[in-house]
C-alpha cells in the first residue's frame, strides 16, 4: 500500500510538460551526430588515422578527468554522467590539427573545462563555448603546431600529390594568398564538399557535418535559425564581394565549404548555454557570426574566422536575450492587445 503521507509533491508554475529529454540524451544525440565527421577524419588523414582516433580519445578522457577532478576537489556533485564533457572533448579535438602533441590537447582540455566551464558554475553557466575557447588559447600559446595542416594518402595538395602525409596550406590559406585560380585547379568543389582536403581533424567534410546537422534537426536538438543565418550570411557576402577576376559562385562555394564554417555553424554556434534562447535572437546571432567571419577572412591576418566570430558573438548573447525577450506563455497576442486598447 502506498504511504501517501510521506509522498513529496513538487509544485511548479505552468505549463506542465512531460518529456524524456534531458541533458544526457541531448549530449548523446550530439555525439552520434559527430560520428560521421570522426569516421571521415580517420579516412582523410591516411597514415595518421590511428592518431585521429587516439587524439579524440585523449581529448575526451582529459575533459572528463578535469571535470571529475575539479568537482571532487571542490566537493561538488559529480556531473560527468551528463556527457557534456565528452562533447567538449570531441569538439576540441575536431578543431585542432591531427598532429599536435597529446600533452597540448590535455592542456587545452584543462582550459576548456576548468577555466571556461567549471569556474563559472558548470554546464549552462559558461558564457563562452568551451571547445572554441580551448582552441583559441592553444593558438595563442602554440601558434606553430596549431597552424600546421596535413593531407592524407591520395588527397590532392596544392600543386602536387601527397605520397603519404604532406604539410601544405589549407584552401582558405591559399585564397588568402590570392592564388584562387591555382586552388580551383588543384582542389575541386567536390573535394571540398566530400572532405578530400586538409584542415583541422573534424572540419574537412562538409557532407558528414551536414549529415550530423540533419540528424540533430530531426531529433529537434537544434533549430535551423542559427546555422542557416550563419552559413547564409557567409554565402551572400562572399557571392557579392568576390575579389576582382574571381568567379563569384566559385568563391562563395569555396568559402562556404572550406574551413570550420559547417562545424562551427551546426555544432558550436547552436550551443544552448552560449547562444540566444529566442528565434529572432538566434537569427541575429547567426548573422553576426557570418559577418565577423567574412571580415576576418577578408581583412584579417588569419585566413579563418569562425572560431573568433562565435566567441565574439557569445559575449553578446546576454544582450540579445535582454532586449529580445521570449513571449510569455499564455500572454494575449498583439491583435488581442490592440482590440483591448481600442475598446
Amino acid at each position: 500500500m502506498t504511504d501517501y503521507k510521506n509522498l513529496k509533491l513538487i509544485a511548479s508554475s505552468s505549463p506542465h510538460i512531460r518529456s524524456d529529454e534531458n541533458t544526457r540524451s541531448i549530449m548523446l544525440d550530439v555525439i552520434i551526430a559527430l560520428c560521421p565527421a570522426l569516421v571521415m577524419s580517420v579516412y582523410n588523414f591516411g597514415s595518421w588515422n590511428f592518431r585521429a582516433l587516439t587524439m579524440t580519445a585523449v581529448s575526451v578522457v582529459s575533459c572528463v578527468f578535469w571535470e571529475w577532478l575539479y568537482r571532487v576537489l571542490l566537493k561538488k556533485p559529480q556531473m560527468i554522467g551528463d556527457l557534456s564533457a565528452v562533447v567538449t572533448g570531441m569538439l576540441l579535438a575536431f578543431v585542432c590539427p591531427v598532429t599536435i602533441p597529446y600533452w597540448m590537447i590535455v592542456l587545452g582540455a584543462f582550459f576548456s573545462i576548468v577555466v571556461v566551464k567549471q569556474l563559472y558554475g558548470g554546464i549552462g553557466c559558461n558564457f563562452l563555448n568551451p571547445a572554441l575557447a580551448g582552441r583559441a588559447i592553444l593558438v595563442a600559446s602554440f601558434a606553430g603546431p596549431m597552424t600546421k595542416w596535413y593531407y592524407g594518402v591520395d588527397i590532392p595538395v596544392i600543386g602536387k600529390m601527397a605520397a603519404d602525409v604532406t604539410t601544405s596550406a589549407t584552401p582558405l590559406a591559399v585564397m588568402k594568398d590570392g592564388a584562387f585560380t591555382q586552388l580551383t585547379q588543384d582542389v575541386s568543389v567536390a573535394d571540398m564538399f566530400l572532405g578530400r582536403i586538409g584542415g583541422s581533424l573534424g572540419e574537412t567534410s562538409a557532407l558528414m557535418l551536414l549529415l550530423g546537422g540533419l540528424y540533430l534537426l530531426a531529433r529537434k536538438v537544434i533549430s535551423w535559425h542559427t546555422p542557416v543565418a550563419f552559413i547564409g550570411t557567409v554565402a551572400v557576402i562572399t557571392l557579392i564581394a568576390a575579389p576582382a577576376g574571381v568567379n563569384n559562385v566559385d568563391y562563395m562555394l569555396y568559402n562556404v565549404l572550406g574551413g570550420g564554417l559547417m562545424l562551427g555553424a551546426i555544432f558550436m554556434a547552436t550551443d544552448y548555454a552560449t547562444s540566444p534562447v529566442t528565434k529572432p535572437g538566434q537569427l541575429i546571432f547567426g548573422i553576426g557570426c557570418g559577418l565577423i567571419t567574412c571580415f576576418i577572412r577578408r581583412f584579417g591576418s588569419y585566413p579563418e574566422g569562425v572560431c573568433y566570430s562565435i566567441l565574439i558573438m557569445n559575449c553578446t548573447t546576454w544582450l540579445l536575450d535582454k532586449y529580445i525577450r521570449p513571449v510569455i506563455y499564455g500572454a494575449p497576442k498583439k491583435e488581442k492587445k490592440k482590440e483591448a486598447a481600442a475598446k
